[in-house]
């Protein structure tokens, strides 16, 4: 079968390959993939800056964001043929730790986890996979075109789960949200406070393209300027660029008792004049928590689910600004001016 594939550590390797059908020691469950999802850490393995590739293999298949149909499926698994279903991209390492044994694998101990399409486990940009049935989620057949999204979607779902749970630990009536950057990840954050019935504003440099309406689409409120000059206060900030200077704003511009959660992940290097003693005054005074978010577990995979079931899937199939076949991946990798996230069409290619 197809599958697109890497040579870890290896820049630019990516290329189509012939592989094997995957084997039932793999897992019980058969699935057919309809659509891939990349992102920023596609690009990055594709650069050769990480990716490990299963034991026994010199190649790794790409792909952690997925949809697909069940195509058989044992009897009591809870799946029938047909199904629409997502992979879980992280699955818990063997030991297991104290935290993958309760099924927190996003949270794991010892960081001996793998996740599909990153680490030691072949990713899902292949015209079929095999896992158990606690290895995936079953969708709303409704979601047949906007599923894809739903890995992003778990990335927020997490990182405003922990953020209320974070906030319960004294007096929390959040009323304003902020998000940094009107990317996938940003968009969808967006959405998950919209449906808190927050006022949510979104904060992104550009001023043209999808994104200004997307968000206003949402009911949120877009900015191009920066959260300082804007004067926004929020109760809740989620950060999903990475860009140190506006990581530091929503460290420290913000209301009193304020959660912030840091999702996106920063390039190194990068130096800024900081006055340690302010932030840390402010932070005391004001009671702030500032906390990092990684991956997933299977809750934060079902609370996905469920809030994309309840969005507009007009609004969330307009997030898929481009489709690509997947013998022309290389198309998808060339960044264009209106991109929000870029699929690969793997059933019909």
């Amino acid at each position: 079968m197809k599958a697109l594939g890497v040579t870890p550590g290896k820049k630019d390797s990516l290329e189509l390959l012939d592989i094997d059908e995957p084997q039932e020691s793999e897992g019980s469950v058969l699935v057919e993939v309809i659509a891939v999802g990349l992102c920023g850490t596609d690009k990055e393995i594709v650069s050769g800056q990480y990716g490990e590739a299963p034991p026994g293999s010199d190649h790794l298949v790409l792909g952690h964001e997925n949809l697909g149909r069940v195509v058989s499926a044992p009897d009591g698994s809870g799946l029938s043929e047909g199904d629409l279903v997502v992979g879980i991209v992280r699955r818990p390492d063997p030991v297991p730790c104290a935290a993958c044994a309760q099924g927190q694998w996003d949270m794991c101990r010892n960081g001996k986890y793998t996740e599909h399409g990153i680490k030691g486990l072949h990713g899902f940009a292949r015209e079929h996979y095999r896992a158990d049935p606690d290895a995936m989620v079953k969708l709303d057949p409704a979601l047949s075109d906007v599923g894809v999204l739903l890995e992003p979607t778990t990335i927020v779902a997490k990182a405003w789960q922990h953020t209320e749970a974070i906030g319960r630990r004294a007096f929390f009536e959040p009323k304003v949200a902020v998000v940094t950057g009107a990317g996938p990840a940003g968009l969808l954050a967006a959405l998950l406070g919209v449906q808190r019935g927050l006022e949510v504003h979104v904060f992104d440099r550009v001023t043209d393209g999808p994104k200004p309406d997307l968000v206003k689409d949402l009911g949120a409120t877009y900015h191009n300027d920066t959260l300082t000059d804007s004067g926004v206060l929020a109760d809740v900030l989620i950060e999903c660029t990475g860009v140190p200077s506006v990581v530091m704003e929503t460290i420290t511009k913000h209301g009193l008792d304020a959660v912030t959660c840091l999702t996106g992940v920063s390039s190194t290097g990068k130096r800024l004049p900081v006055d340690v003693g302010a932030a840390n005054r402010e932070a005391v005074l004001g009671n702030d928590v500032v906390f990092g978010s990684v991956n997933a577990n299977r809750t934060h995979y079902e609370a996905a689910a469920e809030a994309l079931a309840k969005a507009d899937a007009g609004w969330l199939k307009r997030l898929i600004t481009r489709t690509v076949k997947l013998e022309d991946f290389s198309q998808a990798f060339e960044r264009q001016e209106d991109d929000v996230k870029v699929v690969l069409d793997v059933k019909g290619s």
